[in-house]
């Protein structure tokens, strides 16, 4: 976790100088750093510090342009090939919000529910993965658009979670993978991704006609 220290909006953009809580070892200008899941580049570092700017597309993104002085946030550098994966592929590329709108104790854990836009419902699959504030979480349940994840008590006291309640917007990134799948299958069905914007050729659809006609 780290701690803003200072954020300067100015014409709808901020810089923020972000301090961490451990040592930003080998940290170097230009590199990538997450905050709360939302990539940023390092402008300028210290040896627990560095500054980055949020242009106004980042700010309407994501929750950052909720972010003053004294803000907890989750920071995560980025993955060196060859090291442990630790949860799932994130790019830092939030997609969405996603509401809190029930926390549940179970046992030492506790039982989030969360809603989200329905157009990234087909992208969230039970025991699946799902970036909240960048944290890497199993998928519990889930529909249309709504899903629920398990907090352990390690999570609860290393990351910003411990500090949501009902109401609370997250920043919210889907399984990077299963976004490349649909987006593949697009070309094949003609039916364009919800969350892309873009409209559909046809009212294709997986059906046994299909998959011979394309060799499956």
């Amino acid at each position: 976790m780290g701690t803003i220290e200072a954020a300067d909006a100015r014409g709808g953009e901020t810089r923020f100088r972000i301090r961490a809580r451990y040592a930003l070892s080998d940290i170097v200008k230009g590199e990538s750093i997450a905050v709360n899941g939302a990539c940023l580049t390092v402008e300028t570092f210290g040896e627990r510090w560095f500054t980055a700017y949020a242009s106004r597309e980042t700010l309407e993104r994501t929750n950052l342009g909720l972010l003053r002085a004294g803000s907890s946030v989750n920071l995560e550098r980025a993955l060196a090939l060859g090291d442990r994966l630790g949860g799932h592929l994130v790019s830092g590329h939030v997609d969405c919000f996603a509401e809190v709108e029930s926390i549940t104790p179970a046992g030492q854990s506790r039982a989030y529910h969360l809603r989200f836009p329905r157009e990234f419902g087909p992208l969230v699959v039970p025991k699946g993965s799902v970036a909240l504030d960048g944290i890497s979480l199993t998928v519990n349940r889930c529909g249309e658009h709504w899903l629920t994840v398990n907090i352990i008590p390690a999570t609860q006291e290393e990351t910003t979670i411990s500090e949501w309640s009902p109401g609370r917007k997250v920043n919210m990134e889907v399984d990077l993978i299963g976004r490349y799948v649909q987006r593949m299958l697009a070309a094949y069905t003609g039916a364009a991704p919800a969350w892309s914007g873009e409209e559909a050729e046809t009212k294709g659809g997986l059906t046994e006609e299909f998959l011979r006609k394309h060799g499956f």
